[in-house]
């Protein structure tokens, strides 16, 4: 049985591998080298989009059919798609009324500055449903899915690290640490959380709604990125980085699989 302080320590060790990505925005770079980064940033989110929505989406499908098939339960069911299309609708719409009551417009620097905030949220929100999911296996006693999960999700959170970071690079001024630092602690620290809450309960429904709320989220970021870097980037040099980011998103995936999780 794990105790909390080592729980704790394995939920830093998945979330707090996010810090990786802070030097990424302090480094001076071209204008080309930014936009290729941020390319590869959009390949890893939509990876994640991939990702969250396939989980979500089999637990809540399965419910259906279920019900459907072999009388299961008709109310968890539906209690599974609502939850499932509320996150995505939260997720999605959320950031759009966050973008509109606290975030800069058009400014240069603000928009960069506006796209990692709001990145940092979405991944968050995926973040929690990750630390959910490794607190969830040990609280069934599942001790080594637990550890492959730590250290396939510490990989990801790396290059997820990445993708907050990156709207930043080649900035002038170059953003302050702080801000940085803040960034990645929205992005990082619910995977801590959601490790500590996980391990005391688990509740598919609440799994669901994180993921689909992530899911949303994501989406709305990563189009906001691409659009971005599709006004000012040749086709050629924007789909080279997210081919590449997709193929990082999948190899590092591959780390849990191979584990048997």
């Amino acid at each position: 049985m794990v105790d909390l302080l080592e729980l704790v320590l394995l939920g830093s060790v998945a979330g707090f591998t996010i810090f990786l990505g802070l030097p990424v925005a302090l480094l001076g770079i071209s204008d080309r080298t930014r936009g290729f980064l941020n390319a590869f940033a959009v390949g890893i989110l939509l990876f994640l989009i991939v990702d969250v929505f396939s989980n979500a989406w089999s637990m809540t499908s399965d419910a259906a059919a279920s019900a459907f098939r072999s009388g299961g339960s008709v109310q968890a069911a539906a209690t599974d798609l609502v939850l499932m299309f509320g996150g995505i609708t939260l997720g999605l719409l959320g950031l759009v009324l966050y973008e509109r009551s606290y975030m800069g417009k058009g400014q240069d620097g603000v928009e960069p500055a506006k796209i990692s905030m709001m990145t940092a949220l979405g991944i968050g929100a995926h973040n929690l449903s990750e630390g959910l999911a490794i607190g969830q296996s040990f609280a069934f006693g599942a001790v080594g899915l637990g550890v492959v999960l730590v250290v396939g999700f510490a990989a990801h959170n790396a290059t997820e690290g990445f993708g907050i970071t990156a709207p930043l690079t080649g900035l002038e001024p170059k953003p302050r640490a702080g801000f940085l630092a803040k960034l990645l602690f929205i992005g990082g620290v619910p995977t801590l959380f959601g490790t500590l809450v996980g391990s005391a309960f688990f509740s598919p429904e609440a799994y669901v709604f994180f993921l689909a709320l992530a899911g949303g989220a994501l989406v709305y970021v990563t189009m906001l990125m691409f659009n971005t870097g599709r006004r000012r980037y040749s086709s050629g040099l924007m789909m080279s980085g997210v081919f590449l980011g997709l193929c990082l998103g999948f190899i590092t995936d591959l780390v849990v699989s191979l584990g048997g999780a």
